[in-house]
């Protein structure tokens, strides 16, 4: 059984009238990649910076490897942060910045000359110790700062968006090296990023949060797949939501009732204690189909008219309008339609048909709509009716 690294009882951080982390529990497992997402404003920050003793909570307890650091400052607990900027001190060489700590700690010439050459092998800069930072690039400076937060062997690192001011194409390269790196060297990883595709690439789990608390804790794949709020289900990808009641069950399904009387199935585990909830489903699930071809048995199905496309290469992006005014995201692989130059048209009337085990559920549309006009949450595909 995995030991807990880090532990959070009711933190709570206050500014002034502002709440800016909300009684917030949570623990962080050995060698864990964890990831605390959301926007901007939602309190990840603040709530990484309290681990690594850079703020005072208001109340609320931290435990790092099972001993309380709460008021503890920053250089009496075993952790290292790697910030955006990276901070490295551009008068030093590579080699000088990354032996920083260990000259701190009195550490002797041979063992220093040995584990920062470990270290710039791990993050594949063999070769650049005698370099200074004006003469690398920015992914070469985020792994020299990351070598230089390694090289003391902190029980954990916290990462605050350290591949922010990188382009895309390295930002991505970078994330495989951060995944790669973290398993190498076993230490718990608590990563802050506002970017849903770098959280899922490199976590084993993260923590969703919004307005100061995490609204959902998991696997990637599991919030991805089981979102349990509007907001989760919208951050992480664009997610298209019906808004109904539940009406019964069939099997191991419940029946919701949409405001047209179309019943959708899913999963009975999906509604559990609810009567008003929102079903989704994320595009790429969705199969579309005419309305005089035959639907798989069981399928949710829901008609509807192609009113906008847009090709991309691996896919194309359609949007659905239903008969009242609800629009619906579709993405659509590429393969033997665009072969055969048959791609839906605007205008032409289409079926939409996926899974009911594709299918899920999240609290319903009076209560959701309250909590996404706080939070601004922008991916949800929107299908209450103008």
């Amino acid at each position: 059984m995995s030991t807990i690294d880090v532990r959070l009882v009711e933190v709570t951080k206050v500014f002034g009238q502002d709440v800016a982390v909300d009684h917030v529990n949570l623990e962080v497992l050995d060698g864990e990649f964890f990831s605390l997402l959301g926007p901007s404003g939602c309190g990840k920050t603040t709530t990484l910076r309290m681990i690594g003793g850079f703020e005072e909570p208001t109340s609320g307890l931290i435990e790092l490897n099972g001993e309380d650091v709460t008021w503890l400052p920053p250089y009496r607990r075993n952790v290292n942060t790697v910030f955006q900027n990276y901070a490295l001190f551009p008068h030093l060489t590579i080699f000088e910045n990354v032996a920083f700590g260990l000259r701190r700690r009195k550490v002797k010439g041979a063992e220093i000359k040995a584990r920062v050459a470990q270290m710039l092998q791990l993050v594949e800069l063999r070769g650049f110790d005698q370099r200074k930072p004006g003469q690398i690039s920015g992914g070469q400076a985020q792994r020299v700062a990351l070598a230089r937060a390694l090289i003391n062997r902190p029980a954990v690192l916290l990462l605050d968006e350290p591949l922010g001011a990188l382009d895309l194409k390295l930002r991505k390269q970078m994330q495989l090296e951060l995944k790669r790196i973290q398993q190498e060297v076993g230490i718990t990883f608590i990563y802050v990023t506002h970017d849903q595709d770098e959280a899922m690439t490199m976590s084993d789990r993260i923590a969703v949060m919004n307005r100061g608390r995490y609204e959902q804790l998991g696997r990637p794949e599991e919030l991805y797949e089981r979102p349990t709020t509007r907001f989760v289900a919208g951050f992480l990808g664009v997610c298209n939501l019906l808004p109904g009641h539940v009406d019964g069950t069939a099997d191991a399904y419940a029946l919701v009732a949409l405001d047209d009387s179309t019943k959708l199935r899913l999963p009975l585990a999906q509604v559990s204690g609810s009567t008003d909830v929102e079903v989704g489903v994320r595009p790429e699930k969705v199969r579309l189909l005419e309305l005089t071809d035959d639907v798989p048995a069981g399928a949710n199905v829901l008609r509807g008219r192609v009113k906008q496309t847009s090709y991309t290469g691996v896919s194309t992006l359609y949007v659905i309008e239903r008969s009242n005014g609800q629009t619906f995201t579709v993405y659509e692989q590429n393969l033997e339609r665009a072969a055969a130059n048959s791609l839906w048209r605007p205008g032409e009337e289409v079926a939409m048909t996926w899974s009911p085990d594709d299918t899920f559920a999240v609290r319903g549309a009076s209560t959701a709509s309250t909590a996404d006009a706080a939070s601004g949450s922008p991916s949800v595909n929107e299908t209450a009716a103008s």
